[in-house]
């Protein structure tokens, strides 16, 4: 029997959640609260021409988005071109700047003139974490995690060893390599995953496989191209989209979820999947219904918020790549300042990212447009001053990188996105802007319920449960609620 499924925000789980509900013939719609879906993907256009991406920019893993798109019939070149990047970013150090090529045997070369013998070491270490992307990718990830059970299957036992779960990130890099500069090159990928790489389990080495063997790519026209081809399959299958929809209360009877109030109307449902944060859509219930108090919460370690510039300038700015990281600094203070101290960093790392230089579509022609990202903790002031402070320490770091000069003064747009931002718009707990972070201790079982304890019928999706924070896994996490949802049975009436 056909259910009739709300789902509450349209971030890439929330439209995941709705194309494979959908699928199964369900009656299903998916209310956002902005005017335009996507959440934290979602897409900028300013009067004078410029495109913006105002979130995720980085698109790895490719195999497992695709595999979206094959469960619907279709391949992402139906809908948009993935261009290769090469290289696929730059790291500016203090006193150097390295480039990742897109060819593995060139990163090899690299490795190599770095430091003797890594080039042989990084064959060994990819090699390991191959095989942790392949059973993580498909057999950790894909699993509602209400119990450790369900962990024990053969491919799982057999490759427990060699998955180094009990082993930290920073310490299973540090057998492979000892120049410093390697070892940031190796850590960052797991910055994405919100935490120091001294909390992170060397598990997410996967993540080095996922990024620098099968490359960086962007979606010509942006990633929001993304969403679009996603939401466009959802649709294929039946799914509505309401934009503009504000879900203001959960209805409740008899340990069911009976409805939604939206935009102060109610309109009842089988079945409700929350896609919005997880604290909010549980502030939407009465308390005693909550799976988690607010003591859960401020108790949990939460990935980074961040402070977004989203730039446009007038004139082309030289040496820059599609993707730029600034790493003079010390990458442990700037975590320090995050995560124990919970203060603007004195000397902050940050991210530069330029895609007109690879899509010259998103901006005026002969202009820049640039992102600046730089991580921050949750729940900190950020108030415009402050954020002009930063501003200006990022566009010196850039000016001195580039060659380029008096670049605010060449801006024909300029506008700042931050903690406060993130909370208004996305409801997101203290401002994050990623979710939970992937620390052991938040991993699998360990996080936040898909299921509600006390309501039969609702269920949660997204970066605060499983399986984490990133666009292919809360891709994975709407297939993994839909699936649940799915299974259960309509009483015959």
């Amino acid at each position: 029997m056909q259910k009739k499924i709300a789902v509450i925000g349209s971030g890439f789980s929330g439209i995941s959640a709705a194309a494979y509900a959908a699928r199964e013939g369900n009656e299903v719609y998916v209310f956002e609260k902005n005017d335009a879906i996507g959440g934290r993907a979602r897409q900028m256009i300013t009067p004078n021409g410029y495109l913006f991406d105002m979130g995720p920019s980085w698109y790895w893993m490719p195999d497992i988005i695709e595999q979206f798109f094959k469960d619907f019939g279709y391949r992402t070149t139906d809908f948009f071109e993935l261009v290769p990047l090469d290289p696929q970013f730059k790291m500016v150090f203090s006193d150097e700047t390295i480039a990742i090529p897109r060819s593995y045997d060139s990163l090899k070369a690299l490795f190599e003139t770095m430091e003797k013998g890594a080039g042989t070491r990084l064959d060994a270490f990819m090699r390991s974490a191959r095989h942790k992307y392949d059973v993580g990718m498909r057999e950790l990830v894909t699993r509602p995690c209400y119990s450790w059970l369900e962990f024990a299957t053969p491919a799982v036992i057999k490759s427990a060893f060699k998955l180094n779960l009990l082993s930290d990130f920073r310490s299973y890099v540090a057998r492979y390599f000892t120049h410093p500069k390697l070892k940031a090159l190796m850590e960052f990928p797991v910055i994405f995953l919100g935490a120091s790489p001294k909390n992170i389990p060397a598990l997410y080495s996967l993540m080095n496989y996922g990024g620098y063997v099968l490359g960086t790519w962007y979606p010509q026209g942006g990633f929001h191209e993304l969403v679009r081809a996603m939401k466009t399959v959802a649709e294929s299958k039946g799914a509505i989209f309401k934009t503009n929809s504000n879900v203001e209360k959960i209805i409740t009877m008899k340990g069911k979820v009976t409805g939604l109030i939206v935009n102060g109307e109610y309109i009842e449902f089988d079945f409700v999947i929350g896609s919005s944060d997880y604290q909010h859509t549980e502030s939407l219930l009465d308390a005693p219904l909550r799976n988690y108090a607010e003591q859960f919460w401020k108790k949990k370690t939460f990935a980074p918020s961040c402070l977004i510039y989203y730039l446009g300038f007038r004139e082309r700015i030289p040496g820059l790549e599609h993707h730029t990281l600034f790493f003079e600094n010390n990458l442990d203070d700037h975590i320090d300042a995050i995560y124990k101290e919970k203060k603007w960093p004195e000397h902050p790392l940050f991210y530069a990212c330029c895609p007109s230089k690879t899509d010259p579509g998103v901006a005026p022609k002969g202009h820049e447009n640039l992102f600046l990202l730089m991580p921050l903790a949750t729940g900190i002031d950020d108030d415009e001053p402050t954020r002009e402070r930063y501003l200006q320490l990022m566009i010196k770091r850039l000016e001195r990188f580039t060659g380029a000069t008096d670049l605010l003064l060449k801006a024909d747009y300029k506008k700042s996105y931050c903690v406060s931002n993130f909370a208004s718009d996305y409801n997101a707990y203290e401002g994050n802007a990623y979710g939970l972070a992937n620390t052991l201790s938040q991993t699998a079982v360990w996080k936040p319920s898909i299921k509600n304890k006390h309501l039969d019928n609702l269920f949660y999706t997204g970066q605060l449960t499983v399986p984490g924070p990133g666009v292919p896994p809360s891709i994975i996490s709407g297939k993994i609620v839909a699936t649940e949802v799915n299974k259960i049975k309509m009483p015959s009436l």
